[in-house]
């Protein structure tokens, strides 16, 4: 039994995830606007510090899960989420906490976006002629290269990295792929600096979230950025070529 109706409309259901996390997305940015913030996380350190040593995997678990939350939702607090993984948890395995759950997030808002416009949109695109069509094409033949570019880019909000794929019919596997390996060194160095958050705590200053664009970071980035962007610069030669 097909889930599109005759006049082509995607059912009513299907939109349903999409709309549950948009709402969500709104209440949260209003409800927690000031909840998940750097100093919420300097009130409760020693309490989340505690629970940790007296009950580390629930710790994990629950860390994970309100990250999963943060990013599915894209609520406020996701840079403070991963400055608490480093904090709780180390630079080892904190990292793998945070990635872990961001990408997690990521596939479910991915998933409700697919579900609900975005296969049909594809669809769509799929079946268009002239400049649309080849765009679509041109994304197709370059998908892992796009994918991981904007992941590695600073300047592409997560948010929009995650629903942007689901509108061009781009398949969960991959998405979930790049999505892990090219946020690993952004997060690698938030969780670097909520490592070192102890030090911060004590002295009564705010952690310099700006590092990010420092040349001894953004440079390895932007190096790994053109690494991702080679096969395209190839195949464009290629092409003119022949």
């Amino acid at each position: 039994m097909s889930d599109t109706p005759q006049d082509g409309r995607a059912a009513p259901w299907r939109r349903l995830p999409l709309i549950v996390v948009l709402l969500g997305a709104l209440v949260g940015a209003i409800a927690l606007r000031d909840q998940l913030s750097f100093a919420a996380l300097a009130e409760n350190r020693e309490a989340l510090i505690a629970f940790r040593d007296a009950n580390y995997a629930g710790t994990v678990l629950g860390f994970i899960a309100v990250y999963v939350l943060i990013v599915a939702f894209s609520l406020p607090g996701a840079t403070v989420a991963t400055l608490a993984g480093g904090f709780l948890f180390g630079v080892f395995p904190g990292v793998l906490f945070n990635v872990a759950a961001a990408t997690m997030g990521a596939v479910l808002i991915f998933s409700a976006a697919r579900l609900g416009w975005g296969e049909r949109l594809s669809a769509r695109l799929d079946a268009s002629e002239g400049r649309i069509r080849r765009l679509r094409e041109g994304l197709r033949a370059n998908e892992l290269s796009v994918l991981f570019l904007i992941r590695l880019v600073p300047a592409v909000p997560f948010f929009v990295a995650n629903l942007l794929p689901a509108l061009v019919g781009v398949g969960l596997g991959r998405f979930a792929f790049t999505t892990f390996f090219g946020i690993m060194p952004g997060a690698l160095v938030y969780t670097w600096v909520g490592a070192g958050l102890g030090g911060v705590f004590a002295r009564g200053e705010t952690p310099d979230l700006g590092i990010i664009f420092e040349p001894q970071i953004l440079a390895p980035l932007l190096a790994l950025a053109a690494l991702a962007a080679l096969p395209m610069v190839v195949r464009l030669f290629r092409r003119k070529e022949v």
